[in-house]
């Protein structure tokens, strides 16, 4: 697969957008939103797409996990009040690949031929726009826990909730979400695992 084989950026939004969810931290979320970063995500890919030398669909999206990346610094930066923070800048860009690492895993960690990878890619921006369709504490109980690896007290925490309540929120958000990935596959077999 050529570069020019690849899918455009918008393609990638809701999958960028998962990311960008799970990573504005809380000294951003009430400055910027993940929409906004998307967007200019989205803007720096276009302006720059002549800098991208890979070949394959996934150093596609490495790349633009890498444009994610600088733009959550700049806005960290942009909108801090402390100095720059090296070290924070590093567990963004850290955060932001064990998070997909994490995500392709929960999909199907056993696939690697090529044609499986892809495959997994494809789940993969399924996956970002089924969790897109969730209500919203639903969506977060379940990225918190399957995305970040926060355990179920913690998500309650995180949350405000108490630990069931956090488990109830994670099992209905599972639910619906085989039920979104099963429409979209029109063949009844979820892409979640369990």
């Amino acid at each position: 697969m050529g570069a020019d084989e690849l899918k455009p950026v918008e393609a990638y939004t809701e999958y960028l957008r998962l990311l960008a969810r799970l990573h504005l931290g809380p000294q951003l979320r009430g400055k910027l939103g993940a929409s906004d970063v998307v967007q200019l995500t989205v803007l720096q890919a276009h302006a720059n797409r002549g800098q991208f030398r890979g070949r394959t669909e996934e150093e596609w999206m490495g790349w633009l996990r890498a444009i994610l990346r600088n733009v959550l610094v700049g806005a960290l930066r942009a909108y801090g009040t402390e100095a720059r923070d090296v070290g924070r800048e590093r567990a963004i860009g850290a955060g932001l690949e064990a998070s997909a690492s994490r995500a392709e895993q929960w999909l199907a960690a056993d696939q690697t031929s090529p044609s499986q990878r892809a495959s997994r890619h494809e789940q993969l921006i399924r996956l970002a726009a089924a969790l897109a369709l969730l209500p919203d504490d639903q969506r977060e109980a379940v990225e918190l826990h399957h995305l970040k690896g926060h355990t179920v007290a913690e998500v309650g925490e995180r949350m405000g909730r108490t630990r069931a309540a956090a488990m109830g929120l994670i099992f209905r958000g599972l639910e619906r979400l085989r039920e979104h990935l099963d429409e979209g596959n029109g063949d009844g077999g979820g892409a979640t695992g369990g």
